[in-house]
């Protein structure tokens, strides 16, 4: 009758060969015995997984040796149940096989290794190896706890283990003071798994040595936009002066996740240069950039970015108009009597006509903060984005002079200066109003071609 059922493990039935396996479970045979050794080998996992747990059941050391074969099995699932069984014979000749898959790429394969090695009375012979043992058990902070003596065999398990493993080694070293732990984690910037790069950078965030800000300078231009921003983080504790510079590259991040986290440590650096930069951001197209953006800039604080958060009122998100709201008073107490509010008036005007209810709304309980009319607000020319009409007695203007108009306020610093300069060498006397209200630009550049074009067409 045994002899039949084990024949029953040639068919094809997937369920008849499970059901065959369960059993021999219940059989004290020899011959049952080779039959789940057979069954190992079944091309199912599912019936190599179930005959590596019914052999758990027989101390026979004839199923050791094909059990320790099944510890490379590609499934994890079929690798617990060998491992387990193995654990269940109690055999030590199966100690060194589990021994070498403490590092094994699957959790739950090294947690079943380290409680069967218990089970087998093994104790680690040297700190790799105890290293290896805390770590299969999932326990980051006991291998924290060993201190130097930990160092040695995570830097082994980073040099040559498998991403997973090399994550939690790096870690692990991250939270211990070693001088060998600075180059594993320069090290470990050039590997080709995204978290373990992350990982390495807040360890050298942590580290804060202004030596490696030129790694993480590096990293600014990683192909993923988490590991830019996480480089993002790190890079003010490793030098602020030069941390300031190198930020204001990442607001053209083509990610708005590594321009928000951009935006919030230049906020939190509260360094005045950034204010010119982070003012274009409050025209993002991302609200939630926009939003960050008006916080970082009542952070720092700096008079300069009360046109841009005058504008920021009229956004048409809630949630950046409140930012703005908040940030005003925080840059300039008297912000409503701010000279320089002149230069968005005319754009707060043309808001009145906007097809957003909100931004209409706002708009107007703009203008009654202020106590300004809005009929008295000389109102843009057509087709530009926020300059002052023309003097009506001047001559004719230039063909130009719409495009001009409109370039002189864009977002782009480059195009401003570049129209603040062609009215200045067209002699283009219709641009005064408007060159009047560039002389307030943010950037400093712009101010100054504004200034000398109107000393070129009084």
């Amino acid at each position: 009758m045994l002899w039949w059922i084990c024949q029953q493990l040639r068919v094809s039935s997937l369920k008849t060969r499970l059901a065959v396996v369960q059993k021999l479970a219940d059989s004290d045979s020899p011959e049952a015995v080779e039959s789940l050794i057979f069954a190992l080998k079944d091309r199912a996992p599912e019936v190599r997984r179930a005959a590596a747990r019914v052999l758990g059941k027989f101390k026979n050391p004839q199923a050791i040796g094909p059990l320790v074969v099944v510890l490379r099995d590609p499934k994890p699932e079929v690798r617990v149940a060998a491992i387990e069984a193995l654990g269940k014979q109690g055999d030590p000749v199966a100690v060194n096989p589990l021994v070498g898959l403490l590092v094994d790429s699957d959790q739950a394969v090294r947690a079943a290794v380290s409680r069967s090695l218990e089970k087998l009375g093994w104790r680690p012979g040297d700190d790799s190896q105890r290293v290896m043992q805390i770590l299969a058990m999932g326990k980051l902070g006991a291998a924290v706890s060993l201190g130097s003596e930990a160092v040695g065999p995570l830097i082994e398990m980073v040099q040559s283990g498998p991403p997973n493993k090399q994550f939690e080694a790096i870690k692990a070293l991250g939270e211990i003071d070693d001088p060998r732990v600075k180059p594993v984690m320069l090290e470990a910037l050039k590997l080709e798994n995204a978290a373990i790069r992350i990982a390495a950078i807040g360890t050298l965030e942590r580290l804060a040595d202004p030596d490696t800000l030129g790694y993480l300078e590096k990293m600014l231009a990683d192909a993923q936009p988490s590991v830019r921003g996480a480089a993002v983080e790190a890079l003010a504790s490793c030098g602020k002066q030069k941390a300031v510079s190198l930020l204001l590259r990442m607001l053209k991040d083509s990610f708005w996740e590594v321009r928000q986290s951009t935006v919030r440590k230049l906020g939190t650096l509260g360094d005045g240069s950034a204010v010119d930069g982070l003012a274009e951001l409050l025209r993002d197209p991302d609200r939630d950039v926009r939003e960050s953006t008006a916080i970082a800039l009542g952070r720092i604080g700096d008079r300069r970015a009360v046109p841009s958060l005058v504008l920021a009122l009229l956004d048409e998100e809630s949630v950046v108009r409140a930012a703005a709201a908040a940030a005003l008073p925080a840059v300039d107490r008297q912000w409503t009597k701010n000279p320089i509010l002149h230069l968005v008036l005319p754009r707060v005007k043309a808001a009145l006509s906007h097809s957003e209810y909100w931004v209409r709304y706002s708009a107007a309980k703009l203008f009654e903060q202020l106590k300004i009319d809005p009929e008295q607000v000389a109102e843009a020319p057509a087709g530009a984005s926020g300059a002052a009409k023309a003097d009506p007695n001047a001559e004719p203007p230039h063909p130009a002079f719409a495009v001009l108009s409109d370039l002189i306020f864009d977002h782009d610093r480059d195009l401003r200066l570049a129209a603040a300069q062609a009215f200045g060498h067209l002699h283009e006397r219709n641009a005064v109003l408007i060159l009047g209200a560039a002389v307030n630009d943010f950037d400093h550049n712009v101010r100054l071609a504004a200034r000398q074009a109107l000393a070129d067409v009084s």
